[in-house]
C-alpha cells in the first residue's frame, strides 16, 4: 500500500498509475474515493502500519504531522529511482524551467522524455525513453537520498523558499545534496562558489555564461539569446556538447522562450509593457530590472515574498529613475522599502488598481514592468494568472 500525502499533480499521478493508495490531504474532512478507486482520508486517519512507502507531494509542508508520523518516506525521485533512465537534472533558483526546455528542443528527436518541477509528474513519464529531463526542486531535493543524475545542472543559488526551508544554508544544502551521492562518469556543471565540494562526478565550475561557454569551447557569440537567458542557454548548450560532443547553433537560436517571463508588449499607443510573471523571487526580479536599469522604469512588486529579505532589490532601485506600485499581501512591507529610499510608490494592493493607475500615467518613453519578486498564490491560482491578467489589461485602450 502507498500512502499519499498532498493531493496535488504528482500524487494524483502515482495513484492513477498504482491504483489502490490512499491519499491524506488537510481539505479532506471524511473519508472518500476518487475515480481510480484510491482512498481519500483527512491525516487523522494515517497509520503508518497501513502503508508500506509514504510519499509527500514535492512542496508538502516539511513539519507536517504526516512527515513526522512517516516510516519509510519517499521522494518521487527516489520511488521512481529503478525506472529512472540516463537523466539530466536542472535546478537553481532562477532558469531552471527555461534550461529544462531548452534541453528538451535540443533532445527531442532523440527520444526524450521531460518532467519534474516543469509539470508532467515522473508517474507519466516513459521508462523506455532514451533520457529524463527534470527541472528539479528544492522541494523535491530535500526528501531525495538514493536517486542521482548523470548530469547536474545547477544554475546560482540565491535565497528562495526560505519559509519552507527554515534558512537560506537549508534551501542551499538542498541544491547540493546531488553531487554526494553522483558516481564516477557523471558531470555536474556548478557555479564556481561550490567548487570546494567532493563529488565522485567530474566538476565543471563556472564563473558566467562567459567562463562556461570558453570551458566548453561553445562560441556564446553564436548564440542569440540574451541575459538573463544566456546562462540557461548556455547550460544546455553543454550538455548538447558533453553528449553529442557538437553544438547546433542554427537549431537552438529557433527555440521561443515562454510566456510570461521577460514577455514584451506593445500597445495601440506604442507604449512598452513588460510581463515578467515568472519573476517570483528576488533574483529574478534584480535580473529583470538589470535589462531596464537605464529607462524611465514603472514597476509593479508584491504578493507572498516567502520570507526573503527584499533589502538587495531596493539598493538597486535606489539611484533607478524608477515609480513603484506595491500589490498582494506584502503591500505594506513595500510601500516602507519605497519610503526609506524616497522613491514615489503607490499603495495599489491588487493589480486591477495597480494597472488603472498605470494606464494614466503611462508613456512611450517609460517602461511598465511587471515583476513582483513574490509568488502569486496569496491573491491568484498561478503566476500564468496574474501574467495574463497583466497582458489583459495592459492592452486594454484608455481613453486619451
Amino acid at each position: 500500500m502507498i500512502a499519499l500525502f498532498g493531493y496535488g499533480k504528482t500524487t494524483k499521478a502515482i495513484a492513477k498509475r498504482y491504483k489502490n493508495c490512499q491519499i491524506f490531504d488537510d481539505h479532506f474532512d471524511k473519508k472518500s474515493f476518487d475515480e481510480f478507486g484510491n482512498e481519500l482520508l483527512p491525516p487523522h486517519m494515517f497509520d503508518a502500519k497501513n502503508s508500506d512507502i509514504q510519499i509527500p507531494s514535492p512542496s508538502f509542508p516539511r513539519n507536517h504531522p504526516l512527515i513526522k508520523k512517516s516510516t519509510n518516506l519517499l521522494s518521487e525521485y527516489d520511488f521512481f529511482q529503478k525506472d529512472m533512465p540516463f537523466s539530466i537534472w536542472v535546478s537553481g533558483t532562477n532558469g531552471k524551467t527555461t534550461t529544462t526546455q531548452m534541453l528538451d528542443f535540443i533532445f527531442k528527436d532523440k527520444g526524450c522524455e521531460c518532467g519534474g518541477n516543469i509539470g508532467n509528474p515522473l508517474a507519466n513519464l516513459d521508462k523506455k525513453a532514451t533520457m529524463w529531463i527534470l527541472e528539479t526542486s528544492s522541494y523535491m531535493l530535500f526528501h531525495t537520498k538514493v536517486a542521482t543524475p548523470d548530469i547536474y545542472l545547477l544554475l546560482p543559488v540565491k535565497p528562495d523558499h526560505l519559509s519552507w526551508h527554515g534558512s537560506f544554508e537549508e534551501y542551499e544544502k538542498a541544491k547540493l545534496t546531488p553531487l554526494y551521492r553522483m558516481s564516477e562518469g557523471s558531470v555536474a556543471i556548478i557555479p564556481e562558489k561550490y567548487k570546494y565540494i567532493e563529488t565522485l562526478a567530474k566538476k565543471i565550475v563556472y564563473k558566467d555564461e562567459f567562463d562556461l561557454a570558453k570551458k566548453l569551447d561553445i562560441d556564446i557569440k553564436r548564440v542569440e539569446f540574451q541575459a538573463p537567458f544566456l546562462l540557461d542557454a548556455t547550460l544546455a548548450l553543454s550538455a548538447q556538447k558533453i553528449l553529442l560532443g557538437k553544438v547546433d547553433y542554427e537549431k537552438f537560436n529557433a527555440f521561443k522562450t515562454d510566456a510570461h517571463k521577460l514577455e514584451v508588449l506593445k500597445d495601440k499607443r506604442g507604449r512598452t509593457w513588460v510581463n515578467d510573471s515568472k519573476g517570483t523571487n528576488l533574483d529574478a526580479t534584480l535580473e529583470a530590472i538589470k535589462r531596464y536599469k537605464d529607462k524611465n522604469l514603472i514597476l509593479i512588486l508584491g504578493g507572498d515574498d516567502k520570507g526573503v529579505d527584499l533589502t538587495p532589490l531596493f539598493e538597486m532601485l535606489k539611484p533607478l529613475s524608477v515609480q513603484v506600485f506595491a500589490i498582494g499581501s506584502n503591500t505594506d512591507k513595500i510601500v516602507d522599502f519605497c519610503n526609506k529610499i524616497e522613491k514615489k510608490v503607490t499603495a495599489s494592493y491588487t493589480l486591477e488598481t495597480a494597472m488603472e493607475e498605470i494606464q494614466k500615467i503611462h508613456t512611450k518613453n517609460k517602461i511598465a514592468l511587471l515583476s513582483p519578486a513574490a509568488a502569486s498564490l496569496d491573491q491568484f491560482s498561478s503566476y500564468v494568472a496574474r501574467g495574463d491578467m497583466f497582458k489583459e489589461l495592459a492592452l486594454i485602450t484608455p481613453p486619451t
